[in-house]
Order: structure tokens, then C-alpha cells, then sequence
């Protein structure tokens, strides 16, 4: 098939005109467009740079022939309106289509639950080589969904029943003790927390985080204050945090509640960070352009997506017995101007 440029019609590129520009052999092309292992780093960034700028696309329909594969990835997305599982979502897309892999979208029904297993079998349905979960929640499906095309879970999944599973080895309690002990080390002992809905279980491991955090410190605890992922879930529960006079610092579940809590504490009378420090999570872009500017736990979504997509190309290219795992990535404190020692400890300083 050829493009038109005007009247005349433009030839498509092909896996020589790529070769030719990187300056590898045409079976390097091949092997990268494939998504094979073993290719070096440098190489395969050289293709990917020569593909985009011919704008090469391999022949579908030719791949799947020779190779019993359709070229398709599907993706689960669930919580579409939230930061981290929308940019994990547009980043493992991205990441299939530059290793050649086209990506299947199937939303889960906030009717139904968030349940799984209608968009698990829709994508199975269309044929795809892999899928990625970007996230979970406890739907109250008490029966396991056994997929036979390696997964790529970002989160926890305890449901998934494949021997071909890539998974995440991101720490959601992790980066709750982490955010924790920053406020611990700066001297406060009335930490709370606001959550987020206990269905997720990000939200349930980031809990506990800060519970860890405080009983190895021999810290008192508290109920968690329940919100919903959003900048008015956080008000609310700003708004009751607001109230309880012991209170120094709080954990935020996510930067969008940080915000509303921020917000909540201003309208009651209580400043940011000199009342009352905020840790929030994620670092969405606006973090650091609040004022105060939020002290935040770093996600680096673009760069967990690229690697387990990459990992799950190779799972459908080079089948093994057991499955991989991403490698552990340690939470990364953003420390900005929401937390500060609390006001009887700086006084001291």
C-alpha cells in the first residue's frame, strides 16, 4: 500500500528504508518490531528512532501469520477521571506501540462494580497476545478470573489466575511508611491519615504504610478518615481533621485530596504547613505549584509502564514457566513546603 503526496503516490516505508537508517541488518528490525528479547538497549532505541521518523509501521496482518500473533495488547482501565491510573493507562500505550503492539481499550462498569471478568473477556475475545491491569479493587468476586495470554498487573491482583503473570513490584505500603516517617523524623506524634475508598487496594496497602510507620515509632494510632480520590472527598475529610486540636500532621492518600485537605484546614483556621503538615502522593503536575508547594511520594508511572510492557512483550515472545517480575522500585520523597516540625518542636530547634 502506498500514501499519496499530492498527485503522486509515496511508496511505504519498509523494514529495509529502517534498517538502512539505524544501520542494522533488516533481521534487527524485525526482531525489534517483534518485541524479542536480547536486543540491545542502544539498538532497539536506534529502530524505535529510525520507525517514528519514516513513520514505518509493520504489516499486521503479515505478523500474524508468521508468527501466530495479532500485534494487540488489550488494557483494563479502571478509575478513568483519576491521575495515576489515567497516566499509567496513556504510558503503557504508548510504551506497546513503540515495541510495534496496537492497544485494546476495555473500561470496567462503575455500574457493575468495577467487576473484571466483561472487560477480561472482551479483550480475549479480539484476539490480543497480552493485557495489562493498571489497577485492582475488591469487586467482591470471589472466584478467580484464569487467563490463558500472559498479564501485566501494576497493582495487586489476587484473582488472576495466569502462569504467564508479569508483575509490579511497587510498594503501596512502602510509600505510605515512607511519607510517614518524614513527618515522624520531623518531630510530630499526631499523625493522621485520609484514605482512599478501602475497595481499592492501593488505598488499603497505603494505610498501611502509616500504621507501620507509627507502631515501629510506638506512635498512637487513629481511624483513618475515609475520601474518594478526589479534590472534595479531601475537603470533607479536611474539614473533620480540622476539628481534632491534637493533630499535627496528616498522610494524604493521593495529591488531589492533599489538595482539598489543604484547602479544608485554610477555611477552618489552620495553616498549612505551620499548624499542620500535608503529605500527599503521586506528584501530579500542579504539586509543586500549590502554594505551599506539596511535599509528595513520587510515582514514576512512564517509566513502570515502559519496563513492564517491555517485560510483557517478552512473556508472549519467549514463554517461560513461571512468569516475571518487575524490578523493586523504592518510593521517592519530593520534600517541598507542606511539611515543616511542628510548631513546640521548632520552637525548641
Amino acid at each position: 500500500m502506498a500514501t499519496t503526496n499530492g498527485d503522486k503516490a509515496v511508496p511505504r516505508p519498509a523494514s529495509t528504508d529502517v534498517a538502512r537508517l539505524a544501520g542494522v541488518s533488516q533481521k534487527t528490525v524485525s526482531r525489534v518490531m517483534r518485541g524479542e528479547p536480547h536486543v540491545r538497549p542502544e539498538v532497539r532505541e536506534k529502530v524505535l528512532r529510525a520507525a517514528q521518523q519514516l513513520r514505518y509501521r509493520p504489516n499486521a496482518a503479515a505478523r500474524s501469520l508468521t508468527s501466530g500473533r495479532t500485534g494487540r495488547i488489550g488494557v483494563v482501565a479502571l478509575g478513568a477521571k483519576l491521575y495515576g491510573p489515567t497516566t499509567l493507562l496513556v504510558a503503557a500505550e504508548a510504551a506497546a506501540r513503540s515495541l510495534g503492539y496496537a492497544a485494546i481499550v476495555a473500561h470496567t462498569d462503575e455500574e457493575a462494580g468495577h467487576a473484571l471478568a466483561g472487560p477480561l473477556e472482551r479483550l480475549l475475545e479480539q484476539g490480543v497476545d497480552g493485557i495489562i491491569l493498571p489497577d485492582d479493587i475488591d469487586d467482591g468476586e470471589p472466584i478467580a478470573v484464569d487467563v490463558d495470554v500472559p498479564v501485566l498487573t501494576m497493582g495487586r491482583f489476587h484473582r488472576i489466575a495466569s502462569p504467564r503473570r508479569v508483575e509490579s513490584a511497587e510498594r503501596a505500603d512502602r510509600s505510605g511508611y515512607v511519607a510517614t516517617r518524614h513527618l515522624i523524623e520531623l518531630g510530630h506524634t499526631e499523625i493522621r491519615h485520609v484514605s482512599g475508598p478501602d475497595r481499592w487496594w492501593a488505598a488499603r496497602d497505603r494505610a498501611d504504610g502509616w500504621r507501620s510507620a507509627l507502631v515501629d515509632a510506638d506512635l498512637p494510632l487513629s481511624e483513618p478518615v475515609g475520601g474518594s480520590w478526589s479534590c472534595e472527598g479531601g475537603y470533607e475529610a479536611g474539614l473533620r481533621l480540622a476539628e481534632d486540636a491534637a493533630m499535627t500532621a496528616v498522610f494524604v492518600a493521593n495529591d488531589e485530596m492533599a489538595i482539598g485537605v489543604i484547602r479544608a484546614l485554610h477555611d477552618r483556621g489552620r495553616r498549612v504547613p505551620d499548624d499542620v503538615s500535608v503529605v500527599g502522593m503521586d506528584d501530579i503536575p500542579a504539586a509543586r505549584f500549590l502554594n505551599p508547594a506539596l511535599t509528595t511520594i513520587v510515582q514514576d508511572l512512564d517509566a513502570m509502564a515502559a519496563e513492564g510492557v517491555a517485560l510483557l512483550v517478552e512473556e508472549i515472545v519467549s514463554p517461560t514457566p513461571t512468569g516475571r517480575r518487575m524490578h523493586l522500585r523504592e518510593p521517592i520523597l519530593a520534600v517541598r513546603e507542606s511539611t515543616a516540625p511542628p510548631r513546640r518542636v521548632a520552637a525548641h530547634s
